[in-house]
This record gives structure tokens, C-alpha cells and sequence, in this order.
């Protein structure tokens, strides 16, 4: 935790300047079920910072239950999305204008992706709007058919998906996550931008996150923010193209719009 965001948690480098003027995208992460708990995707954003981003998750740090991914103890607060007005809060204190800051000249602030979980999720799609975002991640997540204000922010319907400009991917569990069709509905709507859906034959909505290094769905998400924010054609591989990484994966159903 940082004293400058007493309401999130950071997953970085311990010593920021072993990094040797390599700069760090920005990950927002919105917690399952809106959790005000930072680390209750612990493995899974320890696992994507690891690859060289900064992962900036809603909530602080709390004690958490023996078994269970997402769910501290105790039931917490909701924590209220990042809007519009909200996300540059969200980054780590004077990180690009003092030096001494423990930030300064280490992130690359012109790419930021947006991502989060089930209600999380709900929370990324209102702030994909942002003109900073990069690109948008819906983990086993998708807006209702009907209004709804489930991420604790604005009320969202199926028309404000027109007022994304960036990269999406949906990555879900199968028929069995709650989110399945609202994911699909989701890619349905979406016309003009690029979108990749995916999702998991036998894996339902706690996905893998829980799993050492956040499991499969950790992979995913460190080859779409390399594609996206590091530009690195390698990883595009995974997704682009009729025989990309996860389509000729027997695990894995793929879709996808506009993708280049």
C-alpha cells in the first residue's frame, strides 16, 4: 500500500529503480463481487505486474479467509468504481511531476488498461469511456440486459458500450459462469471497435484466479496487455487470426470483431 492511496493496493517492484528506465504500464483492477479488498486477486496481479506493469486494485489490503479468492472475512464496504472524474486518483502519488517519488520517470502513463472481475468488470466498462484507456479487459463479466447500476456507479445499459473506443476482450468461464451471456451478449452488441471473446470449457465464474500465478487466465492477460500496451506482435498471436493461440486451443471457444 502507498500512504498517497490509502484506499487501493499496488502490485510493483519492490525496488523501483532496478528498473533501469524501463517504464511500466498502468493496470486498474476491479475487484469480483466489488469487494473493497485490494488483495483478494493477489496471485492473478501478482502474477500479470511480474511482466513489467504497475496493477493498481480497488480497495486496501485486509485480512483474508483461508479458502476463497475473492471474499474477505469480514463483508466489506463496496467500493465505489473509478469514473471518469476518478481515474487519474489512481495513480501513484506525484509519479510523473517530482522527482524523488519513488514513481517518477518509471510508468509510461500514456497506457493504461482497465480490467475486473464479475462486478469488477461492470466497474471497468464504465471507465473504458476514459480517453487515458488503452484498452478494456471484462473478466467473467458483462453488462445486464437491463439497466443496472451493479458496479456502485453511473447506471449502465447496452448503449454506453458505443461510447468505448478501445480494444476489448471478454474472457469468461463457460455456460456454467453467471456472466456467460451477458459476456456474449456483450460481443453481440459491440460493431465497431476490436473485441476477442473467449471462454473456458469445465471453468466457471471464479476462473482461475485463485490458482498459483492466477492460473490460466493470468497467461491471457499478460499477452493481451503486451499486445496492447507494449505493442509486442508476438503475444497478438494469442488472439489474432483464424489459428491464434487460444482458438486452436481445444480448452478454449473464441470470437472475435475488428481485430488487426
Amino acid at each position: 500500500m502507498d500512504a498517497g492511496l490509502p484506499d487501493h493496493t499496488i502490485y510493483r517492484p519492490e525496488d523501483m529503480s532496478a528498473l533501469n528506465g524501463v517504464t511500466l504500464p498502468l493496470v486498474i483492477w476491479g475487484n469480483g463481487a466489488c469487494v473493497n479488498a485490494g488483495n483478494s486477486f493477489s496471485n492473478f496481479l501478482t502474477d500479470i505486474s511480474s511482466y513489467g506493469f504497475l496493477a493498481i486494485a480497488l480497495g486496501p489490503i485486509v485480512e483474508r479467509a483461508a479458502t476463497g479468492p475473492a471474499q474477505p472475512p469480514a463483508a466489506p464496504a463496496i467500493q465505489q468504481p473509478v469514473d471518469t472524474t476518478q481515474l487519474p486518483r489512481n495513480l501513484p502519488p506525484a509519479a510523473t511531476d517530482r522527482a524523488g517519488s519513488k514513481y517518477y520517470k518509471h510508468l509510461n502513463t500514456t497506457k493504461i488498461a482497465v480490467m475486473g472481475q464479475s462486478c469488477g468488470g461492470v466497474q471497468a466498462i464504465e471507465i473504458a469511456t476514459n480517453p487515458r484507456v488503452t484498452t478494456a479487459m471484462v473478466w467473467n463479466s458483462g453488462l445486464f440486459a437491463q439497466p443496472s447500476d451493479m458496479g456502485g456507479g453511473k447506471t449502465l445499459s447496452k448503449k454506453d458500450l458505443e461510447s468505448i473506443h478501445v480494444p476489448m476482450a471478454y474472457i469468461s468461464g463457460d455456460s456454467t459462469d453467471i456472466a456467460f451471456n451477458n459476456a456474449n451478449a456483450d460481443f453481440e452488441y459491440i460493431k465497431s471497435i476490436p473485441v476477442f471473446r473467449a471462454w473456458e470449457r469445465g471453468v466457471g465464474h471464479g476462473g482461475t484466479y485463485n490458482q498459483p500465478n492466477g492460473g490460466e487466465f493470468a497467461g491471457i492477460g499478460v499477452a493481451w496487455l503486451n499486445w496492447q500496451l507494449k505493442g509486442d506482435q508476438q503475444a497478438a498471436l494469442m488472439f489474432r487470426g483464424s489459428d491464434c493461440g487460444l482458438c486452436v486451443n481445444p480448452k478454449w471457444v473464441v470470437q472475435t470483431k475488428n481485430l488487426k
